[in-house]
């Protein structure tokens, strides 16, 4: 486990998948943790389980974000993690055909969101008691390197949020701040909504092979597998990495196989 007692550490999308996963680890950890999202429902059942907080909020917009800073400041004081999770696939398609409502509402999350996920942990980590640390880590995905016809906007906004965090590391290191931010890249994680996805196929065998597959290590990844890499990262063990992208697909882009 990460020695995390002591830090605060926020968490965009929280209520499901791989954000509700890492808001329990985190937890566990010994963190005071906050979550954000949408879905109330979702977030009653983590916070009695866990006793994180929850703020609704929408990651694409300004004042939320302005109302979120006021509260985690005036609440706690301090922010020490910061895991921008949330991102969104739905309404996407290829080059020719996706809508541009589509490709705009992709953006606003999956990149603008993040932007300024990180933009409001820079600020309140540079006004943390005892000097500007702080870790950020944003969740992208195996796809910002094997990008997928049929999601243009996904693929490209997954991209474009590795470089968001290289450019976010090399400013607070030549700034001198001790606030660090790296990239995770998962690759296909046996979350809820893909156990659906399974289940509702004619052949949920044949369908759970085909995510399973993908990967040469031939099983998906657990939520907890991907939590444990973020708590690490959040963690004063890796004081010293900053500006890294860490794929966790199981050698999914690694490279092929020789014929």
């Amino acid at each position: 486990m990460a020695q995390l007692a002591g830090k605060v550490a926020l968490v965009t999308g929280g209520t499901s998948g791989i954000g509700r996963g890492t808001v329990e680890r985190l937890v566990a950890d010994g963190a005071t943790v906050i979550f954000t999202g949408s879905n109330e429902d979702a977030a009653r059942s983590l916070i009695d389980a866990t006793g994180a907080m929850f703020i609704k909020s929408r990651v694409e917009s300004p004042d939320d974000w302005q109302q979120t800073d006021q509260r985690i400041r005036g609440d706690f004081g301090r922010l020490d993690i910061m895991f921008a999770n949330a991102g969104i696939e739905a309404g996407d398609s290829n080059v020719e055909t996706i809508a541009f409502d589509a490709w705009e509402r992709l953006i606003a999350v999956n990149l603008t969101g993040v932007m300024l996920t990180v933009q409001t942990a820079v600020r309140i980590m540079r006004d943390n008691p005892g000097g500007p640390t702080g870790s950020i880590i944003i969740n992208s995905s195996m796809n910002a390197n094997r990008a997928m016809g049929n999601f243009v906007a996904y693929s490209t906004t997954k991209a474009a949020i590795v470089a968001l965090g290289k450019s976010v590391a090399m400013h607070c290191a030549s700034a001198g701040l001790q606030i660090r931010c790296n990239s995770i890249l998962p690759g296909v994680v046996e979350t809820d909504m893909i156990r659906t996805v399974i289940n509702r196929a004619p052949d949920p065998e044949a369908a759970r092979g085909m995510f399973e597959g993908m990967s040469p290590m031939k099983r998906m990844a657990k939520v907890s597998e991907v939590a444990a890499l973020v708590a690490f990262l959040a963690s004063d063990d890796a004081a010293f990495i900053s500006g890294g992208e860490y794929a966790i697909d199981g050698a999914t882009t690694a490279g092929t196989m020789g014929v």
